[in-house]
């Protein structure tokens, strides 16, 4: 890996005379947005499943040697799984100064290949929109000759979170060109089990108190608002995660001959999946909404984000929502029962006549501030109850088999909880007056994302502030086939990101 030539003269030229070559800012930001764009998909050509633990070492060593280059100290911080990796500023702290902690995302989710539209996932190609919809690969040399902002980047880890990472380089490469120093100290942490749910980022940070302490902290990651314009997201929604498993008869039957007899479990996991919600959408389990109660300021403050409810459905193919809150801002401040998966023996072609053995079913609860991710968790568990069952913790014995007319297992995990950051917060401020200067308005401000990001160990364990400053394009099918990054938001992205380098705290 190499810093592109391009930026590594001007860089030299800098250091060496110590003149700015444009007193531009954001045309310095643009400029090196295009000339980071080989070294973006030099990183982007690394696989990083985060279960693949050799490709996401590979990652790692790039990130150290990126920073590295640039200045930064780094340190691995061992878990029992990936290190984080930390990088500290090439300054140190200087009294009255501001710490401030960027949180970057490296690993990504698996992939399929067969089902991405281009070779491999792996090797990032640059491509354009053709009048039918379709997306055509845009030939090197002509890229490297002239950008368009509306041709995209495809490859996985393009938008979630290469791209914020690889922007946030080039806006440090464009700082150095004119200003030594940033008004306050910078550290990175990196993360390559993001996807995994960061399951030893809690564990890491009660260990690294010293080594992570901060000011605020600031989190590049995640999309802008639907419109594309320039957004802070003041809190995101955690998640916990379930799988239930019905059981039926011990092996799978035919169901000519023992239908009408042999309890069907996909059935019976239907009708228990059915019962957990009423036709509009609202969890009917009791209790599951307690404590949360949006006032009338919160409300007004929802309805202040400029969201067209007509475009997102278009854009999500519905005719009607579901009933959870007055409008979008709403629904995302309650928490969710969401089936994301469910599994019983064949379809298609491999269809068969057959009664299942078992149904499984995978869920994930998004949590909000008020949740208690352990208490909504006992609350399905009682329901499931409630509907007759019996829980076991693996597949049932012959005994349990004989005793119980109805039987499922259930297991849950938490991967981490919400938090929220007032918009009058000292960050928030900040960063609000450095897009101001960034893009000549205040950005959209979001009170709750929909999304989860694992930053409430940092929140609750060192006791700082935390906002998340989105800048990918919020249609850039994430965690899915054919992942993108627009071009126009990776240039944004680095203007962001040179903004707030440039703005005091």
């Amino acid at each position: 890996m190499k810093i592109p030539a391009l930026v590594l003269g001007i860089l030299t030229t800098c250091l060496v005379f110590g003149q700015m070559p444009s007193p531009d800012w954001k045309t310095r930001a643009r400029q090196m947005a295009e000339a980071s764009l080989p070294e973006f998909f030099d990183l982007l050509s690394i696989p990083n499943d985060a279960h693949m633990a050799a490709d996401i070492e590979k990652n790692v060593r790039w990130c150290e040697l990126a920073f590295k280059k640039r200045g930064f100290i780094t340190q691995r911080l061992i878990t029992a799984g990936a290190p984080l990796l930390l990088a500290n500023g090439p300054s140190p702290a200087k009294q009255g100064y501001k710490t401030v902690l960027i949180y970057l995302q490296i690993d990504g989710q698996p992939v399929n290949p067969s089902l991405w539209d281009q070779p491999n996932p792996w090797q990032p190609v640059m491509k354009e929109v053709q009048p039918d919809g379709t997306w055509k690969i845009v030939p090197e040399e002509k890229w490297k000759a002239e950008l368009n902002p509306e041709w995209r980047v495809f490859a996985r880890s393009a938008s979630d979170a290469k791209g914020p990472a690889m922007a946030f380089l080039a806006a440090w490469d464009a700082f150095r060109l004119g200003k030594s120093d940033p008004a306050y100290h910078i550290k990175v942490i990196m993360d390559f089990e993001e996807e995994l749910g960061s399951p030893q980022l809690p564990k890491a940070v009660e260990n690294y108190q010293r080594e992570l302490a901060a000011d605020w902290l600031i989190i590049f990651d995640g999309p802008r608002h639907v419109s594309n314009q320039p957004t802070l997201s003041f809190g995101a929604r955690g998640i916990c995660e379930l799988t239930l498993t019905t059981f039926g008869p011990r092996t799978p039957v035919h169901s000519g001959n023992y239908g009408n007899y042999t309890p069907n479990p996909a059935m019976r996991l239907a009708q228990l999946l059915a019962s957990m919600k009423d036709a509009s959408g609202r969890v009917t389990i009791p209790g599951f909404y307690d404590g949360i109660a949006l006032t009338a300021p919160e409300k007004e403050t929802l309805r202040q984000v400029p969201d067209n409810e007509g475009e997102i459905k278009k854009f999500l193919g519905i005719a009607a929502p579901d009933n959870i809150g007055d409008n979008f801002q709403e629904s995302l401040q309650y928490p969710t029962l969401n089936i994301r998966g469910m599994n019983s023996l064949y379809i298609g072609n491999k269809a068969r006549t057959l009664i299942p053995a078992w149904a499984t079913a995978e869920f994930d609860i998004r949590l909000v501030p008020s949740s208690d991710p352990k208490r909504l968790i006992q609350l399905v568990t009682n329901h499931i109850e409630s509907q007759g069952y019996h829980l076991v913790e693996r597949e049932p014995n012959e005994a349990e088999r004989a005793t119980y007319p109805r039987l499922a297992a259930l297991q849950s995990s938490i991967s981490y909880l919400a938090f929220q950051t007032p918009f009058d917060s000292p960050p928030g401020i900040w960063l609000t007056r450095a897009m101001r200067k960034a893009f000549g308005h205040d950005p959209i401000r979001i009170r709750t994302a929909g999304g989860s990001i694992p930053i409430s160990p940092f929140v609750t364990t060192l006791g700082i502030p935390a906002v998340a400053v989105p800048t990918v394009n919020a249609d850039n099918n994430q965690h899915a086939e054919n992942e993108n990054i627009r071009i126009g938001n990776y240039v944004d992205g680095v203007v962001t990101f040179l903004a707030i380098l440039l703005e005091k705290p």
